[in-house]
């Protein structure tokens, strides 16, 4: 059975730090980035960790990200929402990807 560990943020930017982290690790794994609506509220997360275990990082938003990718910049981490991939070799290009269903739980947003 597996454990997931939830860790919701106050702020899109530092979770998108976990990104930036992930990226420059080892294996170079870049997480993916999902929306979903869940109980009437926009959340972004990524999901991260090995087998048998699993932590889900996320964030509630004010509404649907309105753009397809998000620029992520790996030496500030500043980051801005784009519509297509760009040439910016300093940047990491992550698409942002719409779920429909998930078993995922998400607590705390109540």
């Amino acid at each position: 059975m597996s454990d997931i560990v939830y860790l919701k943020y106050e702020e899109l930017g530092d979770m998108l730090k976990v990104i930036i982290y992930s990226s420059q690790s080892m294996l170079g794994v870049v997480p993916m980035l999902y929306h979903i609506t869940h109980g009437g509220k926009d959340v972004l997360f990524i999901q991260t960790g090995a087998v048998g275990s699993s932590t889900v990082h996320y964030v509630v938003q004010q509404g649907k990200p309105a753009k397809r990718f998000i620029q992520l910049r790996r030496l500030t981490g500043d980051f801005s929402y784009v519509d297509n991939l760009g040439g910016d070799a300093q940047s990491l290009y992550v698409p942002v990807l719409g779920l429909e269903k998930s078993t995922l739980e998400f607590p705390f947003l109540k």
